[in-house]
């Protein structure tokens, strides 16, 4: 009888802390269906709420209720608001514009070729260097451009000819252009140099002007 007395109080205690453990796990049980209810937009008197509408309506707002309301809702407004949108317009791409010929009087805004050394006296080329000046050019800046386009059309040859009727050291087209800079135009490289180099100064600015747009277009 004594020992039957000392562990009654111990059993006594258990079964009260169970007592409290079972109502709070079947409220949140209770909540959880609640939530699944309200996601799946469950609604009262159809065949589906039957159950689990009943057991909503014993349990009373809560926290967590709100909470997935809240979420619910915000699906709605989303799922709403993606069958709105609509397109406005594709993006454009960039497209690279092809190069074309200068008009005449050209700015000339390439910049100066190497330094050049002055070509051996009797030739072409060093009546070319002399007569730079007479155009505004330094021929120590500019001179590198100028033999760089005479040297792949004619190869300072006065009598280079072309089939297509180009004619001298500057190629001119038809070679009759050059009767302007004077008569002897077909026998004196000096007189072809005269209007090639104003031809290229009216046209381009300078030699290097001339030169960068031959390398994009194996003319000038």
């Amino acid at each position: 009888m004594s020992r039957h007395r000392r562990r009654a109080p111990e059993r006594r205690r258990a079964s009260r802390k169970t007592g409290a453990v079972i109502p709070l796990t079947v409220a949140v049980v209770i909540a959880a269906i609640a939530g699944t209810v309200y996601l799946l937009g469950v609604r009262p008197g159809t065949p589906d709420s039957n159950g689990l509408a009943a057991a909503v309506a014993a349990v009373p707002a809560s926290h967590t209720v709100a909470l997935l309301e809240q979420q619910r809702q915000q699906l709605i407004a989303m799922s709403a608001a993606s069958r709105t949108l609509t397109l406005v317009g594709q993006p454009k791409l960039a497209s690279r514009q092809p190069a074309s010929a200068p008009s005449g009087g050209g700015g000339g805004g390439a910049p100066g070729g190497p330094p050049a050394a002055p070509p051996n006296p009797g030739t072409a080329q060093s009546i070319a260097w002399n007569m730079m000046a007479q155009f505004g050019w330094n021929p120590r800046t500019y001179f590198s451009c100028l033999n760089n386009i005479w040297s792949r059309e004619s190869g300072w040859l006065y009598t280079a000819q072309n089939p297509s009727g180009a004619y001298g050291i500057p190629q001119a087209l038809p070679g009759s252009k050059m009767a302007s800079a004077g008569p002897d135009w077909m026998t004196n490289p000096a007189t072809q140099i005269r209007w090639g180099l104003g031809y290229i100064k009216s046209t381009y600015g300078d030699p290097c002007s001339a030169w960068s747009f031959w390398q994009g277009h194996s003319y000038y």
